[in-house]
């Protein structure tokens, strides 16, 4: 790819950006509109944390094949894929006619998602070619998914408010119009120099894992834990796991190198993920049930609610790219795992009518550890990778993400629901207390790997992985 201008590199920057914004809103814009479908569709609290987990659930799963696909046909026509086909799922989402129709509409949007992600990450990582310009661009990324997350339940609410729960897929559509001629125009086509080899046996494994591991959390209290089906599907999910490691370790070219894991960094920046995003996933459904379900309020003021937690994120995520960049991710992972951790323990006592100053206190120690937790994740991710490695190293960030949220959305919620005793509008905030204290306990997973992974032995752990996956890289630790 030709060297481009400064000024042309930060516009396909903004283009990326604005496909994650989009993808983003949408994990979470849905979550403040989940009372008006429950209501409109007649669902189970089950049937809610499938209109979530639908999308997580297929995003996490096909995130790898997509950047997989990306490096071999063109990473543009790949994101212009994703585009069309997110556009085309929002469209359907806003006219579903029942349940199981909005889910699996949602599961198209997810499909387009899958191909955006990742796929812009890799894009970005080869327009930058400066380390430094790079880390910063990294910090940006980073940013906007701190920024798009917590937008979320405030936009959501507004248009569920003012046009109804439909309105909330609408605005996919020209936006993502907008990104997909922006990118015709200003974003060269690229792909990597060897493309890897497909993994159909990997990718298979890994969407039975996801599915019957989620499907075993969400309907096991409903069907009981020793129900044939709900046991059959626990099974399967073991199995794809042990299948899936011992695949992947004789595949010269895998679906996930697991060699990647060998990095300390990196590792912790999966476990990293997945904890905070569970977490993220927990508090959104739990308080979207508990302010509009608990205490009475509409769609738009549960959204504004929450404006702690968005003010915090948009402050906090760009404050964190440019804290890694200059020195390193030890600070903002200290910071989010300690708030996190504060933010849960506080809402262990929640009550029907509790106070003003904890519920405003718990979510904005919540946005600020959210804001400070994503571009480590980012940069540990990447930092250190050989730039044909990039995408693949991205979408098993993203690939974490998703997973936690998933299973956020599905243990967190589960724990929640089915500990209520008596009516939901009374028994919901005692029952959700053990959701909280796991809440907490992510904080503290955040907390104890930011320091783990920022030690002088786990950069080394980084550099010795990069020798590992290209010979010629220069065998130096990586900056914690």
């Amino acid at each position: 790819m030709p060297e481009l201008t400064r000024r042309r590199r930060l516009l396909i920057l903004a283009i990326c950006c604005l496909s994650l914004l989009i993808v983003g809103l949408d994990n979470t814009v849905v979550n403040v509109a989940l009372p008006a479908i429950r209501t409109d569709l007649h669902a189970e609290s089950s049937g809610l944390q499938w209109v979530v987990d639908a999308y997580t659930l297929v995003l996490a799963a096909l995130l790898m094949l997509s950047g997989s696909t990306a490096d071999r046909i063109g990473r543009r026509r790949t994101f212009q894929t994703g585009l069309v086909l997110f556009v085309l799922g929002s469209l359907l989402c806003s006219i579903a006619p029942g349940l199981g129709w909005l889910i699996a509409f949602r599961a198209v949007q997810a499909i387009g998602g899958s191909m955006l992600n990742p796929v812009a990450m890799s894009i970005i990582t080869n327009t930058f070619t400066d380390p430094r310009e790079r880390a910063q661009a990294i910090g940006v990324w980073g940013g906007v998914v701190g920024i798009s997350m917590a937008l979320g339940p405030v936009v959501g609410g507004l248009l569920v408010d003012t046009a109804g729960w439909r309105s909330i897929f609408w605005m996919n559509i020209p936006v993502g119009l907008a990104a997909l001629a922006l990118t015709a125009v200003y974003v060269p086509e690229s792909r990597a120099l060897r493309a890897r080899r497909l993994d159909p046996v990997g990718q298979l494994l890994v969407v039975a894992l996801l599915g019957s591991l989620t499907y075993t959390i969400i309907e096991g209290p409903g069907q009981g834990w020793t129900s044939p089906a709900i046991l059959t599907l626990g099974c399967v999910a073991a199995a794809s796991l042990g299948g899936f490691l011992v695949w992947e370790r004789r595949r010269e070219e895998p679906l996930i190198d697991l060699r990647f894991f060998r990095s300390i960094p990196f590792a912790a920046a999966t476990a990293i993920a997945v904890c905070a995003f569970a977490a993220l996933g927990g508090f959104l459904f739990l308080n979207t049930l508990y302010l509009q379900e608990v205490r009475g309020y509409s769609p738009v003021v549960a959204g504004l609610w929450t404006l702690p937690m968005a003010a915090l994120t948009l402050v906090c995520a760009p404050l964190s790219g440019r804290i890694v960049g200059r020195t390193g991710p030890r600070l903002p992972l200290l910071v989010a795992g300690a708030t996190m951790t504060a933010s849960g323990l506080l809402l262990t006592t929640l009550t029907a009518d509790s106070s003003t100053a904890l519920l405003l206190a718990s979510y904005a120690l919540f946005g600020l550890g959210f804001g400070m937790v994503n571009a480590p994740i980012t940069n540990a991710a990447v930092s250190g990778m050989p730039r044909d490695r990039a995408g693949v190293a991205a979408a098993v960030a993203s690939t974490s993400r998703q997973v936690g949220q998933s299973l956020g959305v599905a243990v967190i919620g589960t724990v929640a629901v089915s500990a209520v005793v008596g009516p939901f509008a009374t028994g919901f905030p005692a029952a959700s207390h053990a959701a909280w204290w796991i809440t907490a306990g992510c904080g503290v997973a955040v907390l104890l790997l930011g320091i783990i992974s920022t030690t002088r032995w786990a950069g080394h752990t980084a550099a010795d992985v990069a020798a590992r996956l290209n010979p010629d890289h220069r065998k130096a630790p990586v900056r914690t």
